[in-house]
């Protein structure tokens, strides 16, 4: 069974009659969009500037369904008929048939506007003249024809073969019937067309650069390392790339004038490239395909990472500074259980502290339901669950903390209440003890300073469910020692966990870099620039997102994710940061997500 369809569906509901296609620029992405619908039996023609370029762009098409054939997409004849679909040439007036042309020329307005002009004298009154451009006006390009409303965007992702996602930009003149059939000749392609205005960035690049931008300028402030930048959101947020490593996949150069163009057209200072994007640029860094970016690859265009100056050495890995046998965790909570399991698991006796018996017996249980669930798939036995259970004990004094190397407060995330309990773990706990915090937002330094030892003052938050998610932020105060945080994260190791380091200051990491990329998302539903489901799909599809931004809002709980937001707002001082409305308005209104059965979407018939 093969993907390959050898007539185009032109049946009566599929509106505007598509049969011949003209694709104008075959580099990697025209050449795949030119595949795309010859694959689906659309006869193409591909026009360049020069033979040379022609003949590129034959080789671009040739090794591509090459390789569909060698991986058992699509067999040997098919393969011929595909390139047999195809028509080469040199010159635009070929194009005077076809009932689409997609532009898919050098990212330069002059060029594309150029190219336009001459489309607008050789096609027919009712062909559609589409843009393959990312960042630049459709509405501009549009101008230059005389009939604007029969242009769109249409913004394939690379390669454009493989990616469904297509985003169908519409300006403020495009005809409805033009969108429409677009939309329909995309969905018989098997792509996944999601409609939007007409402003830099579109969908996608909006949400993606705004994000990437912001890790390029905590990497440049030094608050975090390369390394552990993109670590926490790989196993904080489960995101296939860090930030830094995909910024090297794009190349900077690009990631620069996108951002330049954005911020351009809407003059949001979080889309302004921040300078060391433009130093590197000037440098010649440019990622991968120069061979070194924010990483060093072993040569131009490869994708293997080697050692450089910056790499962390594998002799000065972590190491506990402070003997660590037994754990006091304060908390009885679905966090407080899941910290409770990955502490016993690794071995290390934990001394449960909850407000009533009832509530220690339940960290118990919970780990007890954990573990049949893991013996079920069998992925655990009957004896360990004994050997772990038989590590935690419980009690409702904090006095009987007094023994222990480390405490982990999981408490409510209210700073009157954790300081009052920092208060009571100094006067209570044994000298060179270790108190740690699992807050995901509030300021460590607050809790550190009410006691004697601000030293032995660490964050360390763990992402929900502890048992299962990876990450875990070691957060430093000013006050925090050397041997403290190493030794934490020298811990985080042992339990199995990936530890990066950062300061104390709203956010951390992954919260710092999530949460503003959450509400530009808010943003821009609240403009009616795109809906929330083709927002989701844009990002789920065209960036391999594990959820889009609003079906993880609704989980996290609009109510915590404005909280974070107002944190981060109050901390930066960042117009930008400022919660979006909507986000206020629906949790004023009680739709706080999955939790009250409407969020951002309606979930009481599910």
């Amino acid at each position: 069974m093969t993907s390959l369809e050898t007539t185009p569906d032109t049946s009566a509901d599929a509106g505007r009659d598509f049969t011949a296609i003209g694709v104008v620029g075959l580099g990697t992405m025209g050449a795949g969009i030119a595949e795309v619908f010859a694959r689906h039996g659309f006869a193409v023609v591909g026009v360049e500037l020069s033979e040379e370029s022609v003949a590129r762009g034959r080789q671009y098409l040739e090794h591509s369904t090459g390789r569909a054939v060698r991986r058992g997409k699509l067999t040997e004849e098919e393969q011929a008929e595909l390139l047999g679909r195809v028509t080469l040439t040199t010159s635009l007036k070929d194009l005077a048939d076809v009932d689409l042309v997609v532009e898919a020329a050098v990212e330069s307005m002059a060029t594309k506007q150029a190219i336009f002009r001459e489309l607008d004298a050789i096609v027919g009154p009712d062909t559609v003249l589409a843009t393959n451009t990312s960042s630049l006006s459709v509405t501009e390009l549009s101008s230059a024809t005389s009939r604007p409303g029969r242009v769109v965007g249409v913004h394939f992702f690379n390669p454009a073969p493989v990616q469904k996602l297509v985003e169908v930009v519409r300006t403020v003149v495009t005809e409805p019937a033009v969108l429409d059939d677009v939309q329909a000749l995309l969905g018989r392609l098997g792509k996944s067309p999601v409609v939007c205005g007409d402003k830099a960035g579109f969908i996608a690049n909006t949400l993606l650069f705004g994000y990437l931008n912001h890790a390029a300028s905590m990497f440049e402030g030094r608050y975090a390392s390369r390394e552990d930048i993109d670590a926490a959101m790989r196993f904080g947020c489960g995101y296939p790339m860090g930030p830094l490593a995909l910024l090297d996949l794009i190349g900077l150069d690009t990631a620069y004038e996108i951002l330049e163009t954005m911020y351009r057209q809407g003059r949001d200072r979080l889309h302004a490239p921040t300078p060391i994007l433009k130093q590197m640029v000037t440098a010649g860094l440019l990622g991968r395909k120069t061979g070194r970016g924010f990483y060093t690859y072993e040569a131009p265009d490869s994708p293997v990472v080697v050692a450089d100056a910056a790499t962390p050495s594998a002799d000065e890995l972590p190491q506990l500074r402070h003997d660590i046998r037994q754990v006091g965790v304060v908390g009885t909570g679905t966090m407080a259980s899941g910290i409770v399991e990955v502490f016993a698991k690794a071995g290390y006796d934990v001394l449960v502290v909850g407000r009533s018996a009832d509530k220690v017996d339940g960290v118990s249980a919970t780990v007890t339901r954990s573990f049949d669930k893991q013996i079920q798939r069998g992925r655990a036995t009957e004896e360990a669950k004994a050997e772990v259970l038989a590590r935690i004990s419980g009690t409702t004094s904090l006095e009987d903390l007094a023994s222990v190397d480390l405490v982990v407060e999981a408490i409510a995330e209210d700073l009157a209440v954790k300081t009052t309990l920092f208060e009571n773990l100094d006067e209570i706990c044994k000298p060179g003890a270790i108190l740690a915090t699992t807050t995901s937002s509030l300021p460590i330094i607050a809790m550190a300073t009410v006691t004697s030892r601000p030293q032995d003052v660490v964050g360390m938050h763990f992402f929900n469910p502890a048992t299962v998610m990876k990450l875990v932020e070691v957060v430093s105060t000013v006050a925090t020692s050397d041997e403290v945080t190493e030794t934490t994260r020298a811990l985080c190791a042992a339990v199995g966990k990936v530890a990066v380091s950062c300061g104390d200051r709203a956010g951390f990491i992954v919260n710092a870099l999530l949460f503003p990329y959450l509400n530009d998302a808010v943003k821009m539903l609240e403009a009616h620039y795109a809906t929330a489901d083709d927002i989701d799909v844009a990002m789920k599809q065209g960036c391999a997102l594990p959820m889009g931004p609003f079906e993880l809002l609704d989980v996290v709980g609009n109510d915590v994710s404005l909280a974070i937001q107002r944190e981060l707002y109050l901390e930066f001082r960042e117009p930008g940061f400022a919660p979006a409305p909507l986000l206020e308005h629906l949790v004023t209104a009680g739709y706080l997500g999955r939790k009250t059965k409407r969020g951002f979407r309606d979930y009481s018939a599910r």
